[in-house]
């Protein structure tokens, strides 16, 4: 039996990965929607490829471009938020959403409100709405699948486990650029240095996040929004080999492991085929050729992420909103040039300073509390990089 399956930002890694697999197996899936933003290329050869009945463009003033690439090939073109929102409310079984950014947590409350399976790769929406995406799939008798390799790992480490014997959590980092510089050195990290990760080529935004541990800090809220855990009981820990990629503590006193190559066709193909486990197309470890992991603590002078991110679960409500856009914003102060690396926490921590008297925690948690809180939130941050800059 074939399932309908739909990729939300399928011309991104996460999105291109899953293409991959489901390439390799074409007779078992049949695919939906795809969608994609300014590569229409890639776009319009995904959807040929994979037969798709429609292919979405975030980009309206691209729906041209798009009709042109897939004329004749019977494929529906559509472009724009409200495509996108109707691409989710077609009938799939399962929903890779990959959309990165706030932009991606309509479009997966949409799935969820059907009943699908979400494969959620999208981190702003569990760290923007995590209570009303959760909610949602409760109340639609729907299924999240994490598909973040951290959350994966923790995912699998719990199947057939009590939450009740969890006594912790540990996600695992590999320190970004920055891991083994002198504190003190930081402030004069360059872009094109903070650009640079030490084991891999990703895209550049990711990768100052990996610098700064900014995507860790968010990796620490997903986890508490998605397994429940109260953020005490929630780690991050600096493992540079990234091959453990996260560990799960129980009350004997037992840590559970999650050992694999760093190839997010894990994860994916996890999340895919679940709950059976299938064939991937990925390295096999060789242990004795490794020969040692290492792991040590991250130092919160040098990544303040992680303090911020404390905030966050602490607070709850509309703090989550908040922090992405703010983070979001001092990113592309430090991408633009007008502050430094250690200006992008320093500008989050302004923001939640102004607005944590706001009652943020209380806030309810709906599509339209989570648009407001996000433009104060870079209202407040370009105000705080201007006063940086004067």
């Amino acid at each position: 039996m074939t399932r309908r399956v739909t990729i939300f930002g399928s011309t991104g890694s996460i999105g291109c990965n899953t293409v991959d697999l489901i390439c390799r197996d074409p007779d078992a899936y049949d695919v939906v929607a795809l969608t994609g933003g300014r590569n229409i290329a890639k776009l319009a050869e995904q959807a040929r490829a994979l037969g798709a009945e429609i292919a979405v463009t975030s980009e309206e003033s691209l729906l041209g471009e798009l009709s042109e690439a897939l004329a004749g090939s019977g494929i529906e073109v559509a472009a724009g938020r409200a495509a996108l929102v109707e691409a989710a409310d077609r009938p799939a079984d399962w929903t890779m959403s990959a959309i990165v950014g706030a932009a991606g947590l309509e479009p997966g409350l949409r799935a969820l409100s059907h009943g699908a399976t979400l494969a959620l790769a999208n981190k702003e929406s569990l760290v923007t709405a995590g209570a009303l995406l959760m909610g949602t799939a409760e109340e639609h008798g729907a299924t999240v699948l994490p598909v973040d390799s951290e959350h994966s790992a923790v995912f699998q480490a719990l199947v057939g486990e009590d939450m009740g014997a969890v006594e912790r959590i540990v996600i695992t980092a590999s320190g970004g650029a920055f891991r083994d510089w002198p504190v003190e050195d930081l402030a004069r990290a360059t872009l094109a240095e903070a650009s640079s990760h030490p084991n891999w080529d990703m895209g550049q935004r990711i990768t100052i996040d990996s610098a700064s541990l900014f995507n860790k800090a968010m990796e620490l809220i997903e986890t508490h929004e998605f397994f429940g855990l109260a953020p005490d009981r929630i780690e991050a820990i600096i493992h540079p080999e990234s091959l453990v990629h996260a560990l799960v503590g129980f009350n004997d006193g037992a840590l559970m492991a999650h050992v694999g190559p760093p190839d997010m066709r894990h994860a994916i193909g996890y999340a895919l085929h679940w709950p059976e486990r299938r064939d991937l197309p990925v390295e096999r470890l060789d242990l004795a050729k490794i020969g040692q992991l290492t792991f040590r603590a991250p130092d919160e002078a040098r990544y303040p992420a992680l303090g911020l991110a404390r905030w966050v679960m602490e607070e709850g409500g509309l703090a989550g909103a908040v922090f992405t856009a703010a983070k979001e914003s001092a990113l592309d102060g430090f991408i633009a040039g007008r502050i430094g690396f250690l200006d992008m926490a320093a500008v989050v921590a302004d923001v939640i300073e102004k607005m944590s008297g706001d009652g943020l925690g209380k806030a309810a948690i709906t599509l339209d509390t989570v648009a407001e809180a996000d433009q104060m939130a870079r209202e407040h941050a370009v105000r705080a990089m201007d006063r940086r800059q004067a």
